[in-house]
């Protein structure tokens, strides 16, 4: 993406830090059941735009439904800051929680409502 920033984000208690670049053009919320309960305000960015710095042995999995996205959650203070699975096309993505980015201003951005409940 050619207007891509370079953003650091992580968990509530610290344990989990990352990197991830995105131009934040796109964010989603969603309805399906997860989403909706924790309020995710989510972007998606091919795992190469992803770097974990920290915390990877703090990190639980919890996989539902389909069981093809892998919810990574802090063991420590239970956020969900990032998720890990695949495109359509086979290659690897990250769903980044954007409310856990340091550097967001969450009013600025205008999320398109994605119907996952529906799927």
């Amino acid at each position: 993406m050619e207007n891509s920033t370079r953003h650091t984000g992580g968990c509530h208690c610290g344990k989990v830090r990352y990197e991830v670049k995105t131009a934040l053009e796109q964010v989603i919320t969603c309805n399906c059941s997860i989403c909706q309960k924790t309020g995710s305000i989510l972007t998606f960015v091919p795992a190469q735009d992803f770097k974990l710095i920290s915390g990877e042995d703090a990190l639980t999995d919890y996989l539902f439904n389909k069981k093809v996205i892998h919810h990574l959650f802090c063991k420590v203070c239970g956020i969900r800051s990032f998720a890990r699975g695949k495109n359509p096309d086979g290659s690897d993505s990250v769903a980044v929680n954007v409310r856990c980015l340091d550097d967001v201003d969450i009013d600025a951005l205008k999320p398109f409502a994605y119907d996952g409940k529906s799927l």
